[in-house]
C-alpha cells in the first residue's frame, strides 16, 4: 500500500518536487483529463503544474497540445493531442454507433421520421456543412440557423425525467463523437462548459489517423498502466468501459506482471516492477472529478473509509483534500474567494501547515474567478455555504 501510494505522488505529480512545467506533461501524467466540468481541467493542471489559466487556454486552443473529446466510459476529456488516435479507436468509435442507435430510436419515438436513419444522417451533413462554412459556431448558433436542428426530442419518455430538446444538441455531440467536429473555445470565460465546434480538419489539421482497434486498446492500456499500475482487472474495467473481453484482451497484448495487492491480483508493465523513491509527504487540493481520484474503481489504499463523504451517490468524486498519497478532507471554495477544507481525520500539525499553504496558492491562483462544480456532494456543499 505504502508503494502504490508513493508511485501515486510521484507519478501523478502531486508534490511541489515533481510539478511541471506545461498543461500537456501535467495532463499526460494521468493519461487524461477528465472534462465534464470546465473547472476541472484547469484545477487539475494547477495542482501538477506551475502555469497560468491564460498558459493553459493557449495550450488547449493556440497550440492544440490538448483535444476535449468524448471517450472513456462516454466521459468527457482533454486528452493530450497524440493520444486523440488512440482513444478514438479504443472506445470513442465503438461509443460513437451506439449513440447514434439511440439518438435513431428518439427520433422515431418523438415522431419526427419513420425513417429515422436516413433523417439523421440528413441532420448530421446539414450541422456539418454549416460548419464548414462558418468555421466555427455553437449549438445555440446552429439550431437557430438550421431549421432540421431545431426540432425537438423527447428523452426518457415514460420516466420523470421526461424532457425535451433540440435535435441539435444530440447532432452536435454525435458528429464529434464520429470524429468529424471537436470542441473548441467555449463562450465566455474558462469555466464556462457551452463550447463552440470548428470541422476537425480545420482544427487539427486533418481526420483522425486509423488506428486499428485492438493496437488502439493494447497502446491506452500501455499508458494507464505506466501512469496508474498496479491495478486490478476491475480498475481497468472501470477506466476504460470496456468489456472483459476487451481488457483481457489488451493485456495480452501488453508485457506485464502480476503482483499481489493484498490478496487481490494486480497487473503492472513487465518492466515496472522497482520500488519508488518516497518523496517527502506533501498536500494537495484535487479538484471534482480529478483523474487521480476517478482513477481506480477499487479505491480502499487510497481513499480509507471516507467514499461516502468525498463522492456523491452516482459515484462523482468532489473536491478532495490529500496528504502523502491518500485522501484525507475534502474543501471547497465560498463566494467571497475563500478556499476552505475540512480534515477528516488527525494528520498532524506539519500536514495541517502544509494543507493551509495549498488553499492558499489555489485561492491566489484563482484570483477574482468564483466557480460551482457541477458535481458537488453535500460535505463539501456544506463547506461552501
Amino acid at each position: 500500500m505504502a508503494e502504490r501510494r508513493a508511485r501515486l505522488v510521484d507519478r501523478h505529480l502531486l508534490s511541489p518536487e515533481k510539478r511541471a512545467g506545461s498543461a500537456l506533461a501535467a495532463a499526460s501524467s494521468v493519461v487524461v483529463l477528465h472534462s465534464t466540468d470546465p473547472v476541472t481541467v484547469f484545477l487539475s493542471i494547477q495542482a501538477r503544474a506551475d502555469v497560468q489559466p491564460t498558459d493553459i487556454e493557449r495550450e488547449l486552443y493556440e497550440d492544440r497540445t490538448l483535444v476535449r473529446m468524448l471517450g472513456m466510459r462516454r466521459t468527457l476529456f482533454a486528452v493530450p493531442r497524440e493520444l486523440v488516435p488512440v482513444i478514438y479507436a479504443a472506445c470513442t468509435r465503438s461509443i460513437a454507433a451506439r449513440e447514434r442507435r439511440r439518438v435513431e430510436q428518439m427520433i422515431a419515438d418523438s415522431g419526427i421520421s419513420s425513417r429515422p436513419a436516413a433523417w439523421l444522417t440528413r441532420a448530421l451533413s446539414s450541422a456539418r456543412k454549416a460548419l464548414e462554412e462558418r468555421g466555427e459556431a455553437s449549438t445555440r448558433e446552429l439550431v437557430a440557423q438550421i431549421p432540421i436542428l431545431a426540432k425537438r426530442l423527447r428523452v426518457a419518455s415514460g420516466t420523470k425525467f421526461e424532457a425535451t430538446q433540440s435535435v441539435g444538441s444530440r447532432v452536435l455531440p454525435q458528429l464529434a463523437m464520429e470524429g468529424r467536429i471537436v470542441r473548441v473555445r467555449p463562450r465566455g470565460t474558462w469555466i464556462n462548459g457551452e463550447y463552440r465546434w470548428a470541422p476537425i480538419e480545420t482544427w487539427l489539421g486533418g481526420p483522425i489517423t486509423a488506428v486499428e482497434q485492438g493496437a488502439a486498446q493494447a497502446q491506452l492500456l500501455r499508458r494507464w498502466l505506466a501512469a496508474f499500475g498496479p491495478a486490478t482487472e476491475t480498475d481497468i474495467r472501470w477506466w476504460t468501459g470496456w468489456t472483459a473481453r476487451e481488457a483481457r484482451a489488451a493485456l495480452a497484448a501488453v508485457p506485464h506482471a502480476v503482483v499481489d495487492l493484498g490478496g487481490e491480483v494486480g497487473f503492472v508493465l513487465a518492466d515496472d516492477l522497482g520500488s519508488t523513491k518516497r518523496l517527502e509527504p506533501s498536500a494537495a487540493l484535487l479538484p471534482t472529478l480529478d483523474p487521480t481520484t476517478m482513477g481506480w474503481k477499487e479505491r480502499h489504499w487510497y481513499l480509507g473509509k471516507h467514499a461516502s463523504l468525498v463522492f456523491d451517490s452516482n459515484g462523482n468524486a468532489g473536491p478532495t483534500v490529500w496528504w502523502d498519497g491518500r485522501v484525507v478532507g475534502g474543501w471547497s471554495q465560498r463566494r467571497d474567494g475563500e478556499i476552505v477544507f475540512r480534515l477528516l481525520e488527525d494528520v498532524g500539525r506539519d500536514a495541517v501547515q502544509a494543507v493551509d499553504v495549498e488553499a492558499a496558492r489555489v485561492a491566489a491562483w484563482l484570483g477574482d474567478v468564483r466557480f460551482s462544480p457541477g458535481f458537488l456532494p453535500p460535505f463539501q456543499r456544506e463547506l461552501a455555504a
